[in-house]
């Protein structure tokens, strides 16, 4: 639910500045890019805190090194939120956010389905994770379609 929550504060937050004057969040596209790129760093820092072992149970058994995919989905979490902050490359890097949200929806599947926790506490079902991934989606392809 975090991510949601920061996605949607940061995207009110850069509207309303840029309502107020801020001339670089003068367009709802931009905010966008902003509000995904803080989304996306609050769920790259759990790759290698105190939630690491926890997307590392996430991951199906038949992937194969849990740790690596841990490590590299983080990574280029990371790239891909610099990247939405960078006007020139920002369609680019949210082309490759909307794939890498496909490529864990599997993971998420997993956890859901195994009974996998986050901070000790249960993962969201399937369903509403599902509808959780195709909002981030959604705001991934707006980026790529307006941006």
């Amino acid at each position: 639910m975090a991510p949601l929550i920061a996605l949607v504060s940061l995207f009110v937050l850069c509207f309303a500045a840029g309502r107020f004057g801020m001339a670089f969040f003068a367009d709802w596209a931009t905010c966008l890019r902003v509000a995904l790129a803080g989304m996306f760093l609050l769920t790259a820092s759990a790759h290698w805190g105190k939630r690491r072992a926890d997307l590392v149970r996430m991951v199906p058994p038949a992937f194969g090194n849990a740790g690596t995919w841990v490590t590299v989905t983080g990574v280029l979490e990371i790239l891909g939120a610099a990247g939405l902050l960078m006007p020139s490359v920002a369609r680019y890097a949210a082309i490759g956010l909307s794939l890498l949200l496909i490529a864990l929806f599997p993971a998420n599947v997993h956890a859901a389905r195994s009974g996998g926790t986050l901070d000790g506490k249960p993962v969201m079902g399937v369903w509403p994770r599902g509808l959780l991934q195709l909002l981030f989606l959604a705001c991934t392809v707006a980026v790529v379609a307006f941006a």
